[in-house]
């Protein structure tokens, strides 16, 4: 069922329509703000639309390095398994 959560992103509202858990929609909503934040404290003259490309960019950096790191582990796991068969 969904159903229509409030936030506020870099002062702006958003009546955000989604099937997920309330709390969960805040939380995302609190992740973005505080990524924006992040970028534009350590620049003086970054614009909201700037702020909002580099926190995305940081993101997508972020999640493409956990992506590998999972990547790497499900190899380590494979090889794992495959010696346990061996020896089993």
């Amino acid at each position: 069922m969904k159903s229509v959560v409030h936030v506020n992103i870099l002062g702006q509202q958003y009546a955000i329509r989604s099937t997920v858990e309330p709390e969960a929609v805040e939380k995302a909503a609190a992740f973005v703000n505080g990524k924006i934040s992040e970028v534009s404290s350590g620049s003086r003259t970054v614009d909201s639309h700037q702020a909002i490309v580099l926190a995305f960019l940081n993101v997508a950096g972020e999640y493409l390095q956990e992506q590998e790191a999972n990547r790497k582990c499900g190899e380590k796991l494979k090889k794992l398994l495959e010696r346990l068969e061996q020896v089993a």
